[in-house]
C-alpha cells in the first residue's frame, strides 16, 4: 500500500488509518461532496492512490450516483480499481462522504433505496464534536441515527486521538463497516465522524504525536503485505435444507401445471440456473424485465416476456390455473401478474429469498426459503434427477400447459408489435421495442420509475444480447434516476448506458447531469416528455377532471434543451421513429451526454395502451378458436 504523508495531528492520523484500511478492505471508489467539516477525511481519500474520488456538489445526486455505481458493479463483478490490484470480490461498497448538517440529510433517499434493494453503500458523514451539538452551533443537526432503521449498522465514531488504541479502533471500524455492507443482506452502513478544529492538516500545540518508537506499527501503518487489519470471513446464506428441498421436489411431482416467476434481481448467473430448472419441470418462466433473465445467451425457450399484457385477458387468466408457483427475486413489476396470483390463493407459492429478508408482499406464500437461489436450483435439480432415475416418460411438467403459455406469449408479442406500427403519434411503449433492437451486447439499460419501467416490462421483449437492465425498484421513487444511471455508466465506461426517463423525473434530478460534465461520462438519455405525470392518467384520479391537471398532471411547459446544453450535453428532439433510431445510434457510438427527447401526449398515450389491450384480447381469442377448429 502506497504510504500517505506523515500526519502531524491526531485527526489526520486517525483519518489516514481509516481510509488506508478501507483500501485494504477493497473499497475502490468514494463519492465526495465539498464541505469544511469533512476536510480530514476528504484529504485522506485524495491522498489514497487506490481509491478513486468522484466529486459532486449536490448531496442527493451524489448519493444516487454512488447507488448506481454500486448496483452496476454488483451485477457484473466490476470493482473499478485505479491501479492493478489482486483479485477483489464483487459486491464491494462505494463510499459516500459529506459535511455536517442538512448535507447529510440529502443522502437519505438513496440510502432508503440501497436498503430496499440490498446495495452496499458506506455512508460517512462529518459532524460537530459533542460539545457543539444541540447548542445553536452553525451547520449542526442531530445526526445520531439520522437515517433511522435504514442503515444495517450505525456508529457515532469516537473523537480522534493520537494513540495506538485509537488507531486500532479506526482500522477495525473500517474493516467491520465494509464487511457489514456486503454481508447478506447487503445494504448501507452509516458512520458519523465528530471532528474538532483545526480541520486542516496543521500541527496542534500541546498535542504532539507519539514518537515512532512508541507506535504500534500495525495500528499506525497497517499490517505487512497490504493485509487487512482484521480479515472478516464473508457471511453467506446457509445451504438450502435438504429435507425442505426433498419436500418441494415431492410437491412438484404432483404439480404438472407450474410457474417459475423471476422478479427483479441483479445476478446474471441466475438465468442459467432457472433455465435448467424450467427445462426439467417444463414450466414457463415469467421473467420481469429487471430479472436479468429475459436477455442473454442462456436457454430462453421457456422465458416469457409479454405476460403483463396477456394476463389482462380474462379468458386466459381464468382458464389457466397453476398448481404451484416458484418465485425468485423481488415482487415483479406487472400488476396483472399480482392479480392473477391473487385469483388463486390456494395455489402453493414457494418464495426463494436470496437476501435473507421478506420479499413477499402478496401474503399468499405457503413457504419462504432463505437460500442462495442458484444453490437452491442446483440442489432441487439434483433431487429431481435422482427421482426421475432416467425413466421415460418424464414425471414432471405438462407439455400442453407449457405450450399454451408459450403460444399466448408469442401471439401477444406479435399482436403488440403489429398494432404499434399503425399508431401515428409517438407511442411511449414502442421506445423499448425499438431499443431492444438497437442496444449492443453488454449495454446497460436503466429505466426510470412511474411509466417507463412499466412500459419496459411490457414492451421490452426477450433478446439473445447480454444486457444489464436496471432500475431503482426498492422505493420506486422518481428521484435521483439520472445520477443513478451516470453512476452505472461510470462503473462500466467501456459499455454504453442508456437511460429512459420521464420529464418530471428528469427535472427532479437535473443537477445530476453535472456528473457527466465533471467526470467525462458517457450516457444516452431518452427523455419521454409528456409534459407532466403521465402515470396519473391511467389511475382513478384521472376521472376527477376539475383539479386533475393542477394536482396530478402538473405540466411545466419547459424546454429542457438549454439545461442540457448548459451541462455540456447534446440535445436532439426527434419527430419520427427513423430519427429516433438514428439519434440512439449516434448516442451509442458517441461520447459524453446525449439527450433524445420524444414528445408524447398523455391522453392519447392512455388510449393507445387500452387499444393494445383490446387487440391482445382479440388476438388470443382468435388463436383459441383456430386451435379448437384445427
Amino acid at each position: 500500500m502506497t504510504a500517505v504523508p506523515e500526519p502531524v495531528n491526531a485527526t489526520y492520523a486517525c483519518a489516514d488509518a481509516f481510509v488506508d484500511e478501507l483500501a485494504r478492505a477493497g473499497v475502490r471508489n468514494v463519492v465526495i461532496c465539498p464541505g469544511s467539516r469533512s476536510t480530514p477525511l476528504a484529504l485522506a481519500f485524495a491522498e489514497q492512490p487506490e481509491i478513486r474520488v468522484w466529486m459532486h456538489i449536490d448531496e442527493r445526486s451524489a448519493a444516487f450516483f454512488a447507488l448506481g455505481m454500486a448496483k452496476r458493479c454488483r451485477g457484473s463483478g466490476l470493482s473499478l480499481p485505479v491501479l492493478p490490484l489482486p483479485s477483489l470480490p464483487e459486491g464491494l461498497p462505494v463510499a459516500l462522504l459529506c459535511s455536517s448538517g442538512t448535507a447529510a440529510a440529502n443522502f437519505f433517499p438513496a440510502i432508503i433505496e440501497a436498503k430496499l434493494t440490498h446495495i452496499p453503500l458506506l455512508v460517512l458523514t462529518a459532524d460537530r464534536p459533542h460539545e457543539l451539538r444541540d447548542c445553536g452551533a452553525p451547520q449542526a443537526i442531530d445526526q445520531n441515527r439520522l437515517y433511522g432503521a435504514y442503515p444495517k449498522w450505525f456508529a457515532d465514531v469516537a473523537l480522534p486521538e493520537a494513540s495506538n488504541t485509537a488507531l486500532r479502533y479506526m482500522r477495525t471500524l473500517a474493516g467491520r463497516a465494509v464487511a457489514l455492507t456486503r454481508a447478506i443482506p447487503a445494504g448501507p452502513v452509516h458512520l458519523n465522524f465528530p471532528l474538532r478544529e483545526p480541520l486542516t492538516p496543521d500541527a496542534i500545540a500541546g498535542q504532539e504525536l507519539p514518537p515512532p518508537a512508541l507506535r504500534d506499527a500495525a495500528a499506525w501503518y497497517g499490517r505487512p503485505g497490504n493485509a487487512p487489519y482484521i480479515e472478516v470471513s464473508e457471511s453467506q446464506l446457509a445451504a438450502p435444507s435438504i429435507s425442505a428441498i426433498r419436500n418441494i421436489a415431492a410437491q412438484l411431482q404432483g404439480a404438472q401445471r407450474g410457474l417459475i416467476v423471476a422478479g427483479p434481481q441483479d445476478d446474471p448467473a441466475l438465468a442459467d440456473a432457472l433455465a435448467a430448472l424450467a427445462r426439467q419441470l417444463d414450466y414457463p418462466i415469467l421473467a420481469d424485465a429487471l430479472s436479468q433473465v429475459r436477455c442473454g445467451i442462456h436457454d430462453r425457450d421457456r422465458v416469457l416476456s409479454s405476460y403483463d399484457a396477456f394476463l389482462r385477458d380474462e379468458a386466459f387468466a381464468s382458464a389457466e390455473q397453476p398448481q404451484v408457483v416458484l418465485r425468485f427475486g423481488a415482487m415483479p413489476t406487472a400488476k396483472p401478474l399480482l392479480l392473477y396470483l391473487q385469483r388463486y390463493p390456494s395455489c402453493p407459492q414457494i418464495v426463494i429469498d436470496g437476501n435473507a429478508g421478506w420479499e413477499e408482499p402478496t401474503q399468499l406464500a405457503s413457504m419462504l426459503i432463505h437460500s442462495d437461489p442458484i444453490a437452491f436450483c442446483q440442489e432441487l435439480l439434483a433431487i429431481l434427477d435422482a427421482k426421475q432415475g432416467g425413466a421415460s416418460p418424464r414425471p414432471y411438467g405438462d407439455d400442453a400447459w407449457l405450450r399454451r403459455w408459450q403460444e399466448a406469449d408469442r401471439v401477444t408479442r406479435e399482436a403488440l408489435h403489429a398494432a404499434m406500427q399503425d399508431f401515428a403519434p409517438f407511442f411511449e411503449g414502442r421506445i423499448f421495442t425499438e431499443l431492444a433492437g438497437l442496444l449492443p451486447d453488454e449495454a446497460t439499460l436503466y429505466a426510470g420509475n412511474s411509466m417507463p419501467v412499466r412500459d419496459l416490462d411490457t414492451f421490452f421483449w426477450s433478446s439473445a444480447r447480454r444486457l444489464h437492465v436496471i432500475g431503482n425498484r426498492g422505493a420506486n421513487g422518481i428521484d435521483g434516476v439520472i445520477s443513478s444511471a451516470l453512476g452505472a455508466s461510470a462503473a462500466a465506461p467501456e459499455q454504453p448506458t442508456v437511460l429512459v426517463v420521464g420529464d418530471l423525473s428528469f427535472l427532479h434530478d437535473l443537477n445530476g447531469l453535472l456528473a457527466a460534465h465533471l467526470h467525462h461520462l458517457h450516457l444516452t438519455i431518452v427523455l419521454i416528455n409528456n409534459d407532466g405525470g403521465g402515470i396519473f392518467s391511467f389511475l382513478p384520479q384521472a376521472a376527477h377532471s376539475q383539479h386533475f391537471e393542477q394536482l396530478f398532471g402538473t405540466p411545466t411547459g419547459l424546454d429542457v434543451r438549454p439545461a442540457v446544453e448548459m451541462y455540456g450535453g447534446q440535445f436532439r428532439r426527434v419527430e419520427t421513429w427513423e430519427q429516433f433510431r438514428g439519434a440512439v445510434r449516434d448516442g451509442l457510438k458517441g461520447t459524453g451526454l446525449h439527450v433524445i427527447e420524444v414528445d408524447t401526449e398523455r391522453e392519447s398515450n392512455v388510449r393507445m395502451h387500452r387499444q393494445l389491450w383490446q387487440t391482445v384480447t382479440r388476438s388470443l381469442q382468435d388463436a383459441r378458436q383456430h386451435e379448437e377448429s384445427a
